[in-house]
């Protein structure tokens, strides 16, 4: 049956276009239940994200109802026939696989979509919309991710300035452990590297802000103590590392401060990471011979090598995808040729059956004697379910197939066990 990859993310729509088919919830739950009640469809999953929805289905035909549906149920007007995409069976598989290994995001290579791919699963099993074709697809997807981030480096390497930031004074001349770190600012920024921060374990935090409200938030959710902005100075000799991102038009730290630092620490180095534009340090702090400081430019320099380095190790995902859909879709064909195999025989089967026994008891109402009815009736039912394969094996003997005279082998074993026991038989 046909394999459909239906959606829109954040390459073919805008936001405003893709909140309007955003399931979560309940909603996701109703809209599987609704999509499985389509004509021709056999299984559903929907993955939802913020930068993504796509439907995955096994449906009768190589037609859909999929598009119409999403379109009808979407939020607004119905234009949304123009930012969808549509795969089919071998690039549906890809299209999965590239985006469970991270490839198709908007950070690439992130690892948070795997885990979004795995709740998409989980949902549509809950469902009850997910059937044998999709789980082995899923399964294989969840496989060719593990392998492409393991074998390659599209996972490693931070990609933002908050990672990279915290990542590169991990690198440095102190250890996070051993460190008290200052935060000065609580935006989105200042967050993001308090929850990277989260898993080095420092020493001591600090933040501090402006808003002393807003600092005591970020001390109470990631442990630490708030300082109100003003009161900087007097605290920064307690620094090992400070991230400063505030929206200041002017430098917030400034040469004296740093100075005066330096010098009750007796000169223990210091590590300054500046992630504010314009810049929260002031710029003739870097001069100072015990201070460190890294701008935005330094950090997106960083950030650059690092996704060129995801960039370089995408191609060679892509050719671990591409021998996974190649082998998906081998195993698939093998699966679907195998069940029509032992269909045809079945039939077969069932029609030599049929033949011998109403010639046996035609025979049997015109009074031949029962156990020659019986001899005859198992010669030709052997006759009738022999006669195709042994030509076909004789012929491939004939031909050379040693491939066919092999797997004649493993289906017709030489077994000299009795059928019904498994006992030699008795001479």
């Amino acid at each position: 049956m046909p394999l459909h990859a239906i959606g829109l993310n954040h390459q073919s729509a805008p936001i405003a276009m893709r909140e309007r088919v955003a399931f979560e919830g309940e909603r996701l739950a109703s809209a599987l239940v609704a999509l499985k009640a389509q004509p021709g469809v056999h299984e559903i999953a929907v993955l939802s994200t913020c930068n993504r929805t796509e439907v995955y289905a096994v449906t009768d035909t190589h037609t859909s109802p999929v598009a119409e549906w999403l379109a009808t149920h979407a939020a607004g007007s119905s234009d949304l026939h123009d930012y969808l995409y549509t795969h089919g069976d071998a690039e549906a598989a890809r299209h999965l696989f590239r985006v469970a290994t991270g490839l198709d995001s908007m950070i690439l290579g992130e690892p948070q979509i795997l885990g979004q791919v795995k709740q998409c699963w989980s949902e549509a099993k809950s469902a009850g919309t997910l059937g044998p074709h999709l789980d082995r697809l899923f399964q294989h997807a969840f496989a060719t991710a593990k392998r492409a981030r393991t074998e390659t480096a599209v996972g490693n390497s931070s990609v933002s300035v908050a990672a990279s930031a915290v990542k590169l004074s991990r690198e440095s001349f102190v250890r996070p452990q051993d460190a008290a770190i200052l935060l000065v600012g609580a935006g989105e920024t200042i967050e993001l590297v308090a929850r990277h921060l989260q898993a080095a374990k420092p020493k001591a935090l600090m933040f501090a802000n402006r808003t002393l409200a807003h600092a005591q938030n970020l001390a109470s959710q990631y442990g630490g103590i708030a300082l109100p902005l003003e009161e900087l100075p007097r605290h920064l000799d307690a620094a090992d590392v400070v991230f400063s991102a505030t929206a200041s038009q002017l430098p917030i730290i400034q040469r004296a401060h740093v100075e005066a630092a330096l010098k009750t620490r007796r000169h223990r180095p210091m590590l300054f990471m500046d992630l504010a534009v314009p810049r929260d340090v002031a710029a003739d702090v870097a001069q100072l011979k015990d201070a460190f400081v890294y701008t935005v430019d330094d950090l997106h320099r960083v950030v650059e090598e690092n996704v060129q380095t995801r960039r370089d190790a995408a191609s060679a995902a892509d050719a671990i995808i591409d021998l996974q859909v190649a082998r998906y879709m081998e195993m698939l064909a093998l699966n679907t040729h195998g069940k029509e195999a032992v269909r045809k025989i079945r039939a077969h089967g069932a029609r030599a059956r049929e033949e011998a026994v109403s010639r046996a008891k035609s025979q049997l109402a015109a009074g031949h004697p029962s156990e020659a009815v019986i001899e005859q009736l198992a010669h030709a039912l052997t006759n009738k379910l022999m006669h195709a394969p042994t030509t076909a094996i004789r012929q491939a003997a004939i031909q050379g197939d040693a491939e066919l005279v092999r797997a004649a082998g493993i289906l017709f074993p030489n077994d000299d066990t009795d059928d019904a026991t498994g006992t030699p038989p008795q001479t």
